[in-house]
C-alpha cells in the first residue's frame, strides 16, 4: 500500500530540489552573460552537458526519450516567453 503521506512528501522534496536546480542554472546563466558569453553558446553547452549525464547515468534510449518529450512541449508552446497563463 502506498503511504500518501510518504508520497506527498516526495513530490514536495523533489519540487523543492528542481527549484534549487533552476536557482543554480539561473545563476550559472547570469555569470556566463555577464562574461559575454552569448546566450546561444550557454543555451548548447547546458544541453549537451545535461545530454552527456543523462546518457551516461540511464543509456541512449531514456536521452532520445526525454528529446522526443522536450520537443512535444517546444510544439505546445510551452517554453514561449510571451506565453500566459490560463
Amino acid at each position: 500500500m502506498i503511504d500518501l503521506h510518504t508520497a506527498g512528501l516526495d513530490d514536495m522534496i523533489l519540487a523543492e530540489k528542481k527549484q534549487v536546480a533552476v536557482s543554480y542554472h539561473n545563476e550559472a546563466w547570469a555569470d556566463g552573460i555577464s562574461d559575454g558569453i552569448e546566450a546561444e553558446i550557454l543555451a548548447e553547452t547546458a544541453i549537451s552537458t545535461a545530454l552527456s549525464e543523462l546518457v551516461r547515468l540511464h543509456g541512449e534510449d531514456e536521452a532520445l526519450d526525454l528529446l522526443a518529450e522536450l520537443r512535444q512541449r517546444i510544439e505546445h508552446g510551452e517554453f514561449r516567453s510571451d506565453q500566459t497563463l490560463q
